[in-house]
């Protein structure tokens, strides 16, 4: 089914919703299938270090409530929700999996198509010590660009792909580039997923950034109960810090938790 049709047949199944978006003509890829809203937001949040839940858009925090997305957890006790983004392998996460292992900690990794196809072995491996394994897309495109049809592709392809290879299934959904919509969040509901944000960040996509104690330190500033934490395994000092950071973290108290404790 092309957009043209596929738009027909979601405005029929949808003559309740009197609120369609419409399109502003300078943004023409943006024109997509479904009548929800698509103006691309993006996610934000401002850190503090006050140990505080960060200020987020409204609009944003409203949206993901009503879809259930996550951007953070339990905030009534020191717990901390450990993520990585792999968009491609980069030699560091053999380590990250040694020293959560050793740690006994369970993280949630958000792998894409190519991660998968180039290292099904690390993935395998991510399954089998316990760790969840989310879906950040097949190709890794911004959601709010595509149509409906290749958003459920982008999704399916690799959730279909990950259970063959592994056996298991997928339930968590990250955003490549964190870029949503009021449509793409609705639809990925429907597919069954959690959208999962974040409340804990910083500039460590590139394998180069920081230093181990620049890093820690960053991460250790933004923390606050409920945090969900978004690192990047492509990053060398990421690796390399982890264990400590880790330790240091349950020297205060903090627990870390797996995604599905989160209602």
């Amino acid at each position: 089914m092309d957009d043209k049709e596929n738009k027909k047949t979601v405005e029929k199944d949808t003559n309740q919703d009197k609120h369609q978006s419409t399109v502003k003509p300078q943004k023409p890829k943006e024109v997509v299938s479904s009548t929800y809203a698509n103006e691309k937001m993006g996610w934000y949040y401002k850190p503090n270090k006050e140990h505080q839940l960060p200020e987020v858009n409204n609009r944003g925090k409203e949206s993901l409530a009503k879809y259930r997305g996550i951007y953070h957890g339990d905030i009534s006790g020191k717990n901390l929700y450990l993520t990585f983004d792999e968009g491609y392998e980069n030699g560091y996460t053999s380590k990250i999996l040694d020293t959560l292992r050793d740690a006994n900690v369970k993280v949630t990794f958000f792998i894409t198509g190519d991660y998968l196809r180039r290292n099904p072995e690390l993935v395998k491996r991510m399954v089998r010590e316990g760790h969840i394994v989310g879906n950040h897309t097949d190709n890794h495109p911004s959601l709010p660009t595509v149509s409906d049809a290749t958003l459920q592709k982008e999704i399916n392809s690799l959730s279909d792909a990950f259970t063959k290879e592994t056996g298991a299934t997928m339930q968590y959904l990250r955003p490549p580039m964190g870029e949503y919509s009021e449509r793409t969040l609705k639809l990925t509901y429907e597919m069954g997923y959690r959208n999962v944000f974040w409340s804990v960040a910083m500039v460590d996509w590139r394998p180069d950034a920081g230093t181990p104690e620049q890093n820690k330190n960053t991460v250790k500033e933004r923390l606050h109960n409920g945090a969900v934490i978004l690192l990047h395994a492509v990053n060398k000092a990421n690796a390399d810090m982890l264990g400590s950071l880790i330790q240091e973290c349950r020297d205060e108290g903090y627990r870390f938790c797996g995604l599905e404790e989160i209602q």
